[in-house]
């Protein structure tokens, strides 16, 4: 069911415009979400020498494998235990065994990374029981055992946001150890973010002095350099052993406002103090994170990034007058849309609709406190949505909330096509266009980015439809 939050005036409004006759909304049509084990998979790539497997039908693992070449660019192994329909009814216990078996006889992996699937979760295979029991059988004859991890990731109870934070809090809870304040690194838990995204944050903690343990890392897994031969598991990612450090650290950062887990998990097992941000998109989000890099090193802000500000201010003077009063829908992940509001309001665009497949329930309430006095009372903000209903509801507009521009992944390029508007691609996923894994959106340099983008994009849609071909603006 879609949660739509907007101002008393337009809530009945939109609300029976939305509804079925019935009085509930409609099944769920092109929903603005992937399946949970998709964003479990993207997390087990960020750690060193894995192979996720799905336990489930073969199906899932194809399905999942092809969605992400298509915005990676990169080959993906999936492993999957292949039920059938007589496993489907006696259990997956020997599908499993055997599927473990030829992962660790074809791949030698490090780390056999598992998330459920449908399937199996309807049927109740207790994975962590299957996992146990392969350990006692062959603790002897394998000395060399990879670690194995498991998350709970049916799609029926969540979307591959929320696979994707249950994957890097499994990782976390597999395999953390408590030994006390015993080094001066800190934990970075970086979101659902670009690999261009996770090489900068490295970039930005080193020049800040901090060592840090970013995770998941999968800048190379997920982005790597053309091979002479085929690497079936691709150099990069979070090491074992500093997930294992996780516990003793400093303190972490998480990024993510709405379905982080693993921080507050830290904080409470093994006492790790946890500051929780949100994604560093603007100026405004991106001068918090780098306020508590200064804190955390005891240095001052490097006068890079400060040159970097500066440059950026002055875009937003430089372009200000052509993306002032303009409006926008935003659409994805929950962080990333709160992340994008941020930004859009810092530099004069108005959200008219925040929208999410993601159902958290809490989606406003951190919209308002993020954008505080800059949060538009009329902005109609939407969780559990499909596409659909998006559509719906901006024809729904009046006209002085019709949109201008779209920000989210390709996959809204239709509506965006419909009303004859741009469409600013970033988020996931990313199909009908190439370099998806070298977005850069946060920070100063991402914002940079973002500002010209969208400057572009209202530009070249101002000169596609005059009919006076003006060479200068």
């Amino acid at each position: 069911m879609a949660h739509l939050f907007t101002n008393e005036l337009l809530a009945d409004e939109f609300t029976d415009k939305m509804l079925s006759p019935s009085g509930s909304f409609p099944s769920s049509c092109n929903a603005c979400k992937q399946c949970a084990p998709l964003g479990a998979c993207v997390a087990f790539k960020g750690i060193e020498g894995v192979l996720p497997m799905l336990h489930g039908s073969q199906g899932c693992a194809t399905y999942i494998r092809r969605y992400l070449i298509s915005h990676f660019r990169e080959p993906m192994d999936i492993a999957s235990s292949n039920f059938s329909e007589e496993t489907t009814i006696f259990g997956g216990n020997r599908n499993f065994n055997n599927g473990i078996n030829n992962i660790i006889s074809q791949y030698h992996p490090k780390v056999i990374a598992i998330a459920s699937t449908c399937l199996s979760e309807t049927i109740g295979e207790d994975v962590p029981r299957l996992i146990s029991e392969y350990q006692a059988i062959h603790a002897d004859d394998m000395p060399d055992m990879p670690e194995m991890l498991y998350a709970s990731t049916p799609s029926y109870s969540g979307t591959h946001y929320e696979g994707f934070h249950k994957a890097v809090l499994a990782a976390v809870k597999a395999l953390a150890r408590g030994e006390g304040k015993v080094g001066r690194h800190i934990n970075l838990f970086s979101n659902f973010i670009s690999p261009e995204d996770i090489r900068q944050l490295k970039e930005i903690t080193a020049d800040f002095g901090i060592k840090t343990m970013i995770f998941p890392d999968y800048s190379d897994t997920l982005d790597s350099t053309s091979w002479d031969t085929y690497h079936r598991i691709p150099d990069g990612g979070t090491t074992v052993e500093e997930l294992q450090r996780s516990g003793s650290a400093m303190l972490s950062i998480e990024f993510g406002l709405i379905g982080s887990l693993v921080g507050a998990y830290l904080e409470e097992q093994f006492d790790v103090v946890n500051y929780r941000l949100g994604l560093p998109v603007g100026i405004n989000e991106t001068d918090k994170f780098f306020a508590r890099l200064a804190e955390i090193s005891g240095h001052p802000i490097p006068d890079k990034y400060r040159k970097q500000r500066g440059r950026l201010v002055d875009l937003y003077i430089d372009g200000h007058k052509y993306v002032s009063n303009k409006r926008a829908v935003v659409y994805g992940e929950p962080d990333f849309v709160i992340g994008m509001a941020s930004f859009l309001t810092e530099i004069g665009v108005k959200p008219v609709m925040i929208a999410s497949g993601c159902e958290s329930g809490t989606l406003h309430d951190a919209l308002k406190s993020t954008l505080g006095d800059l949060f538009p009372a009329d902005c109609i903000v939407g969780e559990g949505i499909t596409f659909e209903q998006l559509e719906t509801t901006i024809n729904a507009l009046t006209p002085d909330l019709k949109p201008d521009l779209m920000l989210g992944n390709s996959k809204g390029y239709y509506i965006a096509r419909k009303l004859d508007i741009p469409l600013i691609r970033c988020g996931f996923p990313i199909h009908d266009r190439i370099g998806a894994q070298h977005q850069k959106t946060l920070c100063y340099e991402g914002a940079t980015i973002l500002f010209e983008q969208i400057v572009n994009a209202l530009l070249d849609d101002k000169q596609r439809k005059s009919s006076i071909a003006y060479k200068y603006m």
